[in-house]
């Protein structure tokens, strides 16, 4: 059996299991989770979703990590360190647009340097957004042509 068809047979067993268990919260409703959160009670169903999504994250992880080096060990450097450092450059670019003011919160006082790095976060999903939606546009008028 092929990588691809563990990867994939992975990914299906996971995605439903997730089904499942938006199914049981959607069920159980919005309400009684709240209630029994508020009273200090475990609700096994929102662990186990955030096990999922855990091992989702994780694999996700593993195989981009694990694609990126196997393109940059190939030989191809050039196209492999090239997206990173344009990455790296935008996450720059998103840093130094950020203000870093400090913010009085629920749970306490969020820094200046915190805010800094949520505000940082932000710009580069602006900027990437934006990229990858021109991108899409781009693509969409090159093949109609």
């Amino acid at each position: 059996m092929s990588l691809l068809k563990i990867i994939k047979i992975v990914a299906l067993l996971l995605s439903v299991v997730g089904v499942v268990l938006y199914m049981m919260i959607f069920l159980k409703g919005d309400q009684a989770i709240k209630d029994a959160l508020f009273n200090g009670e475990e609700v096994a169903i929102l662990d186990w979703a955030l096990y999922v999504a855990y091992i989702m994250f994780a694999l996700v992880l593993a195989f981009v990590l694990f694609s990126g080096l196997k393109g940059f060990f190939s030989g191809d450097v050039k196209k492999t360190i090239l997206p990173v450092v344009v990455l790296l450059v935008i996450i720059g670019i998103s840093y130094v647009l950020a203000d870093g003011t400090e913010m009085p919160m629920k749970e306490g006082i969020l820094s200046g340097t915190g805010s800094k790095w949520v505000g940082t976060g932000l710009y580069s999903f602006y900027i990437l957004a934006i990229v990858a939606i021109g991108a899409m546009i781009f693509s969409g008028f090159k093949k109609a042509k």
